[in-house]
């Protein structure tokens, strides 16, 4: 993996000007904060050697390089899921190749159902801690030790002082910034009542197909990690309604400018 990680890296690097602080994965409907980057360069997924690409409407399929708030940055328009038939190593793929560009901080962003009834359709969730439902781990198999330990520690996946930032920035925006423990499970169905209850009795806030996999790489990689979810749609018994990707979509676009007056804020103060 090694060998393929630096080959990817290598491509891209050559694009950047200088490398890049902050990496960023836009999730589902949150493409938006691509029109606040000065933009470099754009690499549909498919030229960049051994990178997996994204089948799901709503994701671009596009990596992005370029500079935000003055800072250089890597900004992934679309993930990859592992319902889409990808293995957990090639989901989090992109991770290790930001991270081998120099990326200090991670930053990711999802869509997700709400399963605390203190939230609504829209509010933002940022992350402090998950729950991993996924029936593969993406650190299974043989550990590279130049990667990162065998048995990485999970006691601070979300940094705190981070977290403090966005809620500061969130404050002086007059902007309600929910913190939540997101549990992460494989899709691609939505789910039933009984398993919402289930996610909420186990201690979830909110629930996604995604984001999961990447946080326990980025930790692998001892990498400082900011993670938020729009919250489309509700899980809670008597609030259970049909639910469409395209209504997800939809939300998530509708919150996205607030998502992204935060995101561009705390890139200017760190």
């Amino acid at each position: 993996m090694l060998e393929r990680i630096n080959e990817t890296a290598s491509y891209i690097s050559k694009y950047f000007s200088k490398a890049p602080e902050i990496g960023i994965i836009l999730g589902t409907g949150l493409g938006g904060l691509v029109r606040e980057i000065t933009v470099e360069k754009e690499i549909p997924y498919s030229e960049l050697p051994h990178f997996p690409t994204s089948s799901v409407e709503g994701h671009a399929g596009k990596l992005i390089i370029g500079t935000l708030a003055g800072k250089p940055v890597v900004a992934m328009q679309g993930r990859i899921h592992y319902y889409e038939g990808w293995s957990m190593k090639d989901v989090t793929y992109p991770i290790r190749v930001m991270k081998f560009l120099g990326i200090k901080l991670l930053v990711l962003s999802n869509a997700a159902g709400g399963l605390n009834p203190d939230y609504k359709v829209g509010d933002i969730m940022m992350i402090r801690d998950h729950i991993n439902l996924f029936p593969e781990h993406p650190l299974r198999g043989e550990n590279d030790n130049s990667l990162g330990p065998r048995f990485p520690d999970m006691s601070e996946v979300y940094q705190e002082t981070f977290r403090t930032l966005a809620q500061q920035i969130a404050k002086v925006n007059d902007i309600k910034l929910h913190e939540g423990v997101y549990a992460g499970v494989s899709g691609p169905t939505f789910e039933t009542p009984a398993e919402y209850h289930w996610l909420r009795v186990i201690g979830g806030d909110a629930v996604g197909m995604s984001t999961v996999p990447e946080a326990i790489v980025a930790a692998h990689m001892r990498l400082n990690l900011l993670a938020f979810s729009i919250i489309t749609d509700m899980g809670i018994v008597g609030q259970i309604e049909k639910v469409s990707h395209e209504e997800v979509q939809r939300a998530a676009m509708a919150t996205e400018p607030i998502l992204t007056k935060i995101l561009k804020q705390i890139i200017t103060a760190i």
